[in-house]
């Protein structure tokens, strides 16, 4: 049996350190992946060994985090720790070491396997994505870059990276305040995706006589259509709504909190004052104008209690877009 090992920091895992594992596993029987990490890393170590175990569940994918050092000027024990840190996670045999950095020569000889040099095509990791070609390009990505610009790498980020990292923002607001059109707008702006409102589809299927149950199914499957969308986005996933809309409702229809989990909140929530006319389109039910700033008052309360991330889009409308990008720039 050819056993294999790879360590680093996968901080986070882009298109670099998955072309190298994906070789490395090609190429041996049993392949380990050790996740590297230290309590204050600006990346939970937690969340990036269950991003590699989820890449590579064929792979036996460990995690140490502890305060050890990082190099061997830190301390005249570097090679003495770190041993022992390959041997507990790594007790068999070492074949073959893979790394994409030239300390994999030196870690090779200190465990005992053989170096499989998988380098940057040039040293250079701090290239621009527009002039990557194929995988010595990859190669050349940088963990530091792709931290500072992850909308710039996104696309070098692999699917369930880009799943738990995308930035949600949902419009808030009454009926007939433009939410769908604003949503549409900026998914086209940010070349990114939009999740429609499921509430609509609800009403047009099962009629506007609503009861307690059918708000909280309505909260949930707008909150699960979200999250699958949340892996096909680009860095921030529009919604027309979320489930602190369907709150809102709930205390405007039945004036009781909404039943049910809560689930989590939006990066950024933009609301939309009742500054439009109100238009029947055969589902909306408030079209008086005392009913719109009794439902607005709501809205802005259920925003506030849950403590949302806020901005409030009170510019005219033909500069309204504008406004909304600038609020999600804060992100």
């Amino acid at each position: 049996m050819t056993r294999g090992f790879v360590l680093g920091k996968f901080m986070p895992p882009h298109a670099g350190h998955i072309s190298l594992c994906r070789a490395a596993a090609q190429m041996v029987d049993q392949l380990t992946i050790l996740v590297c990490s230290q309590p204050d890393d600006a990346m939970a170590g937690v969340q990036r060994a269950a991003w590699m175990r989820e890449l590579f569940p064929a792979a036996r994918v460990c995690h140490v985090d502890r305060r050890v050092p990082q190099a061997p000027q830190d301390s005249d024990d570097f090679w003495p720790i770190w041993r022992a840190i390959v041997r507990e996670f790594h007790p068999e045999p070492i074949d073959l070491v893979f790394a994409g950095e030239e300390y994999g020569l030196e870690l090779a000889e200190q465990v005992g396997g053989r170096f499989v040099p998988f380098l940057r095509a040039d040293g250079d990791g701090d290239a621009e994505p527009d002039v990557y070609a194929g995988a010595g390009g990859v190669a050349r990505l940088s963990s530091t870059a792709v931290r500072a610009d992850p909308a710039r790498y996104w696309r070098y980020l692999p699917a369930p990276v880009r799943r738990d990292e995308v930035k949600i923002v949902a419009l808030h607001g009454v009926e007939s305040v433009g939410k769908s059109t604003l949503a549409k707008a900026l998914a086209q702006r940010l070349d990114s995706d939009w999740v429609a409102e499921y509430g609509r589809a609800h009403c047009e299927v099962h009629g506007n006589d609503l009861v307690p149950r059918d708000l909280e199914l309505i909260a949930a499957a707008q909150t699960a259509w979200i999250d699958a969308a949340r892996e096909w986005s680009g860095p921030v996933l529009i919604t027309d709504t979320d489930w602190l809309m369907t709150a809102a409702w709930n205390l405007l229809l039945f004036d009781r909190p909404l039943s049910g989990p809560s689930y989590p909140l939006a990066d950024l929530y933009l609301h939309l004052p009742p500054d439009l006319p109100w238009v029947d389109d055969g589902t909306r039910m408030f079209g008086g104008d005392a009913d719109r700033r009794r439902f607005d008052a709501i809205c802005r309360d259920v925003l506030a209690q849950a403590g949302a991330n806020l901005a409030v889009l009170d510019a005219p409308l033909d500069a309204r877009l504008d406004q909304a990008l600038a609020a999600i720039g804060t992100l």
